[in-house]
């Protein structure tokens, strides 16, 4: 049974320039245990949709269900919220010295946030509990460092402070927002290696939100690829990236630096991610697009079934017209995505994708 089903999204925002259309009909669902990765460029909605379900987006303009254990986070009311928010649903941020008090010492605001949720516990069983929190996170000599200040902490112990206070009531459900993109490499693989860590002692339910394709591979279980707004794929981590069928997805993956030791070139994706006050016709997506083709232009299309009949005991949801059976990077999956394009085009589809064609290609990666 889902922990949270979300179900038809939407969020905007009125601005002096117009409406800005952030989140446009996203839907997802996690169980107790798993890790839903949210996945896109930098615009496309995937921080916006989170916060809107703890209520964190004051003047957003919001539609739509999300059925936390059957009670709509949409509906409640902002007492409500704050019940639930740090005692059921935790989120841990992207910059750890913003999220923490600079003023405050990091074991007060652990002790301050156990109090807040549960006042019954007195300071001196709650400061306990920040101590055992900050050891079991890997932060050395604990009982002494919850007494000292943001600033005192490396960025990586100050994140792994904020993965303390996202568990210090035990949620069943936390949110991790770019959590390791401040991080060395180094670091970054200590902090999804303790949240993994922690996710299997807790069983609790993660989504993940970030730009990096690596950080999904390591750690997701489904994964759901965001553009302008929209989703665009949605399924499992071993389809998305063996057999992924959207474009988009496609460009993701291709602009992945390989570690093979062999220079190769990249393929960045062309163009800039639309204007979310002024969007394009048809599939947002088709101004960047190699394989566009007429229909793209004027009819946006909605998640749908894809994949050859081998795949379908994995559930695998694209937003594209390209053939259903045009998943995966083979030579038989481009030819049916080239052979698709080409015959679907013709005019203005035909100049958008000539002029893709024309661009530079990306640098050599060593």
């Amino acid at each position: 049974m889902s922990l949270l089903e979300v179900t038809d999204l939407q969020v905007s925002f009125n601005t002096s320039d117009g409406v800005v259309q952030a989140v446009r009909g996203i839907s997802f669902s996690i169980e107790p245990g798993r890790t839903l990765g949210i996945v896109g460029e930098s615009g496309s909605g995937k921080s916006v949709s989170t916060q809107t379900l703890l209520g964190l987006n004051s003047g957003a303009r919001v539609s739509g269900s999300a059925l936390f254990e059957g009670q709509d986070l949409l509906a409640m009311n902002p007492d409500q919220l704050r019940r639930i928010r740090g005692a059921q649903i935790s989120m841990i941020f992207q910059d750890p010295l913003s999220s923490l008090h600079p003023l405050y010492k990091v074991g007060w605001q652990i002790v301050e946030m156990i109090r807040t949720h549960e006042p019954e516990v007195g300071k001196a069983a709650a400061r306990k509990r920040a101590v055992e929190l900050l050891a079991m996170v890997g932060i050395p000599q604990p009982d002494r460092r919850v007494d000292d200040f943001p600033h005192q902490f490396s960025g990586g112990m100050r994140q792994r402070a904020m993965i303390a206070m996202a568990l210090a009531l035990s949620p069943k459900l936390i949110i991790a927002d770019e959590p390791t993109t401040a991080l060395d490499a180094t670091v970054q693989a200590q902090i999804l290696d303790l949240m993994q860590r922690l996710q299997r002692e807790f069983d609790t339910a993660l989504i993940m939100i970030t730009h990096d394709l690596g950080v999904i591979a390591d750690i997701a279980d489904d994964v759901l690829v965001m553009y302008a707004g929209k989703p665009v794929e949605h399924t499992d981590r071993r389809s998305l990236y063996y057999r992924p069928h959207h474009p988009y997805t496609k460009g993701l993956l291709e602009s992945i630096p390989l570690s093979t030791g062999a220079s190769e070139r990249l393929t960045p994706i062309p163009g800039q991610p639309p204007s979310l006050i002024n969007l394009p016709t048809g599939c947002s997506f088709h101004p960047r697009c190699a394989y566009v083709m007429d229909k793209c232009i004027t009819d946006g299309p909605e998640l749908r079934a894809v994949g050859a009949e081998a795949d379908d005991g994995v559930r695998h949801d694209s937003a594209c017209w390209l053939p259903r059976a045009a998943t995966g990077l083979t030579a038989e999956a481009e030819q049916l995505r080239t052979n698709a394009a080409l015959e679907g085009r013709t005019g203005a589809a035909k100049k958008i994708a000539d002029q893709i064609a024309g661009e530079v290609k990306g640098p050599v990666a060593s």
